[in-house]
């Protein structure tokens, strides 16, 4: 037989060079993966022959880098060629399959791939899922909320022998914040697992236990474990616990472990500088974090992506984009996350355009652009109502073939929504092949957003046909449709849907639930959803306070302060606001002072509602010099401000100082209001200044195109009643109002006639307002006591008479004194106050002594 062994030799030589060329490219491939160059990683497995150039090592480098393109164009490429290999059985494939499909938003696709190496492993063609598998398909579960599906494989995969490791059951236990109802058992079960099965002393595990406690708001267990730790050097663990106290309010103690953590010479990581820098921004503590950005420079972190993200963002959170924008360009090698960051920095302090502006840049210097960024930037479109901008991006998304990502698209849905383009949300919404309960969410939320209740709960209707269950937030949101509908029965329905789903007792829920019966009036029932709460956080406390003060029930509002400290949580902004408007409604000066105190003591930051809402307290107490001094130490106004202080001096007769207030707010630049011009003309009503009231009635309609309410009408006939202009004001209420009169029209005309004894008119107010509100007991007594002053006893007696035939009765009149640390209220022919014997006591030992000095009083009545 004749040989060609130069054919041969040619031969192996090509295969030789095929194979050097292969692990040439692999190695390229590989190495532009893990320097986070993917495109180009991508880019040079498509201009590669399939085979046999890639080996089985390599497809995992190539999922990852389309996951973290959310590319699935490439990814279905590469899956098709896995299959062609025959390695779509390999663990280790299989995994970075369904990796890559859970970022890519289709988990259905993700668990097509499981359910195949499954029944694979169940016919002995391959081998069956390990352990590494099943935790990727159980964590994909877990990260689209499909908590019970999860939690049903990690049962399963036990009943098929296959034991939990360390990750396993850390995966679970990071659930067990988004079901705070799952938490109080199966987290601890989990806790006694570990404990059980010799689990204890894993790094890994403590450190997951830390972070589950922490989630669920247990801080207290979390330290307590903290504590016990063998280890202290391990700093995963601080971070996770600097972190939890940041995520329960308590962002001060976050600082102090910081400090700590540095004194016990812990080999800091980004981590720790993270953390941290999340809770200087929580608390305001910008010296604090300053500090810290020194520490960074000093162990060489200040370029680090994350710290030097971290770093940027609490300087844009405390407003200053100026000293962000320095930390972004002295970085001098940004990765995406920087970009990422100042993007969102321009968008969270209002500066969309230059947040546009830079991704422009990013396109231009070849700035790969991941789905956060494209979320933030449609963010950024939604909260301007750049619709335009928007729709380019759109555009952007679909060029880079990333709308299947569903967190894009759940942007995408946000972006319509807040753009009130809710038939392109829907749109969006109905061309996706796989919609997450956050996508459902978003486009729930949207409609409500847009007033559209009935259809957000038709959409809530049609997500429970398809089996996707509603999460806390879609809760909410229905919830909302309820109270947007104000259909307190249909509230009621939604309340105990949140019962049968066990949802009833999250925070976010209950919320929302508390929040619609105080709108609805049932503030005993949105107390009894409180005190149901097992995890009440600050936000549960403020809308009690909140839906206690809406519901005429002030005390109560300012009685949960001390419970809410004893609790352990700061008061914040809202805390302090919430608790104001309650304290201002009863002019409890001392409680106000109290809050004020604390506020500056604890050196809450005061941001202008928090201000607002001082400046109205110490003018509804009378301390207007309070008020000023506030007033004047704020750097920024705005035009509730104005219209506070403008009032304060208005109610308190000093009719001058509020038009000087009126004209430099003009000159400021500053728009006034409806609320303004009220204002105005009730301080000119106070000070008898009838034509200046008048002139400014007019200029808001001529001069500023506003239109008056019945409140304006009102105050301008108790300004011509007050000086007894009474015929002027029944002129005005007949020809000078573009609207109907109601109650309170004729009642301040009523009240008018009474002060000057005039029956004819005071009569012909009182019949109109009869005709309006016949059952109204109050409606008669300004009449009567007009009848009373003017001594026409038979006609006082006969509406009297009318009112005892028809079971009318007259509210009681109220008062109130505050003393020391207590507010008492007294009402008219009550005698149930505890203090009774005292307060009768005082009385008839004033009398006797009025008596004894000889003085002229009326006859007091003890009983």
């Amino acid at each position: 037989m004749h040989f060609n062994h130069q054919f041969i030799s040619r031969k192996f030589s090509s295969l030789r060079q095929t194979e050097v060329s292969s692990l040439s490219i692999n190695s390229k491939i590989k190495t532009l993966v893990q320097q986070g160059k993917h495109s180009q990683a991508l880019e040079l497995y498509s201009k590669t022959p399939r085979s046999p150039i890639t080996t089985k090592f390599t497809f995992p480098s190539l999922l990852k880098a389309c996951a973290s393109l959310s590319n699935l164009h490439h990814g279905r490429t590469i899956h098709a060629s896995i299959v062609t290999m025959g390695l779509h059985s390999d663990p280790f494939i299989a995994t970075s399959l369904i990796s890559m499909y859970m970022k890519c938003g289709l988990l259905k696709s993700a668990l097509r791939v499981f359910d195949k190496m499954s029944e694979g492993g169940e016919s002995g063609d391959s081998a069956p899922p390990d352990i590494t598998v099943w935790n990727s398909v159980i964590d994909g579960y877990f990260k689209y909320g499909h908590f019970e599906e999860g939690l049903a494989q990690f049962c399963r995969m036990q009943g098929l022998g296959i034991r939990p490791d360390g990750y396993s059951l850390s995966i679970v236990l990071g659930i067990c914040d988004q079901l705070s109802w799952y938490m109080a058992l199966a987290g601890r079960q989990i806790h006694g697992y570990i404990i059980r099965n010799m689990f204890e002393g894993d790094p890994y595990l403590e450190t997951a236990l830390i972070g589950m406690y922490s989630s669920c708001s247990r801080p207290e267990q979390a330290w307590s474990l903290f504590g016990k730790l063998e280890n202290r050097s391990n700093i995963v663990a601080w971070n996770v616990m600097i972190k939890g106290f940041v995520e329960n309010g308590m962002w001060e103690k976050s600082l102090e472990l910081y400090s700590l953590a540095k004194s016990e010479s812990c080999k800091l990581v980004s981590v720790s500088f993270t953390g941290t820098f999340t809770a200087c921004s929580h608390g305001g503590v910008l010296d604090f974090g300053r500090q810290v950005h020194c520490d960074t420079i000093k162990v060489n972190f200040q370029d680090d992506p994350y710290v030097s993200s971290a770093i940027l963002t609490m300087y844009a959170k405390s407003g200053l984009v100026e000293d962000a924008k320095k930390v972004f360009y002295q970085v001098s090698c940004k990765e995406v996350e920087l970009w990422n960051a100042m993007v969102s920095a321009y968008i969270g302090n209002g500066h969309a355009y230059d947040a546009l502006r830079l991704y422009n840049r990013m396109k231009e210097g070849e700035i790969p652009v991941d789905s956060f960024t494209i979320s933030s930037l449609l963010s950024g479109c939604g909260v301007v109502g750049l619709y335009d901008f928007g729709r380019t991006v759109h555009a952007e998304i679909i060029k880079r073939s990333m709308q299947s990502n569903v967190a894009i698209q759940s942007s995408l849905l946000t972006m319509y929504c807040k753009c009130r383009s809710t038939e392109y949300a829907d749109s969006v919404f109905r061309t996706m092949k796989e919609r997450d309960v956050v996508a459902w969410g978003a486009m729930i939320s949207g409609f409500c957003q847009n007033s559209r209740f009935k259809d957000a709960l038709y959409l809530f209707r049609a997500m429970e046909t398809e089996g996707v269950k509603a999460d806390s937030d879609v809760t909410a949101s229905v919830i909302n449709a309820g109270l947007g509908l104000e259909n307190a029965e249909l509230g009621r329905l939604i309340h105990g849907f949140t019962i049968k789903r066990g949802l009833e007792k999250d925070v976010f829920v209950a919320c929302s639930l508390i929040d619609m019966y105080s709108k609805f009036g049932f503030a005993e029932s949105a107390e009894m959803v409180f005190s149901y709460m097992p995890n009440k956080n600050l936000v549960a406390w403020n809308s009690m306070i909140s839906c206690y003060s809406r519901n005429g029930l002030p005390e109560m509002s300012i009685s949960l302060l001390p419970h809410i400290l004893k609790h352990g949580f700061y008061l914040d902004s809202v805390s302090i606001t919430t608790v104001l408007v309650a304290v201002s409604s009863v002019a409890a000066l001392l409680k106000g002072k109290a809050v004020h105190a604390y506020q500056m003591r604890l050196q809450i930051p005061l941001d202008l509602q928090v201000k607002n809402a001082l400046i109205d307290m110490y003018v509804k107490c009378g301390c207007m010099k309070y008020a000023e001094l506030i007033f004047e130490d704020m750097a920024r106004r705005n035009i509730v401000t104005w219209n506070s202080i403008i009032a304060g001096y208005g109610s308190h007769g000093n009719y001058k100082k509020a038009v000087r207030l009126f004209e430099e707010m003009k000159k400021l630049e500053t728009s006034p209001d409806e609320v303004t011009f009220l204002a105005l003309i009730t301080s000119c009503s106070h000070s008898g200044m009838v034509e200046e009231g008048l002139k400014l009635f007019r200029s808001m309609r001529i001069e500023y195109g506003i239109e008056p309410r019945m409140e304006h009408y009102t105050s301008i006939v108790d300004l011509l009643g007050r000086t007894g202009r009474l015929d002027d004001a029944y002129r005005f209420i007949q020809d000078g109002m573009a609207i109907e009169a109601d109650r309170s029209v004729w009642l301040c005309l009523l009240f008018a006639c009474q002060a000057h004894r005039n029956t004819e008119l005071g009569e012909l107010a009182a019949e109109n307002l009869l005709k309006m509100e016949p059952a109204r007991g109050s409606n008669y007594v300004p009449l009567m006591n007009l009848y009373g002053e003017v001594e026409m006893w038979d006609r006082a007696a006969n509406l009297r008479a009318t009112m005892k035939e028809r079971g009318l009765k007259k509210s009681p009149g109220c008062s109130w004194i505050e003393l020391k640390n207590r507010v008492d209220v007294f009402f008219s022919g009550d005698s149930s106050s505890p203090r009774r014997i005292d307060i009768y006591e005082t009385l008839s030992s004033l009398k006797s002594h009025m008596e004894g000095k000889g003085c002229s009083y009326e006859e007091i009545e003890l009983c």
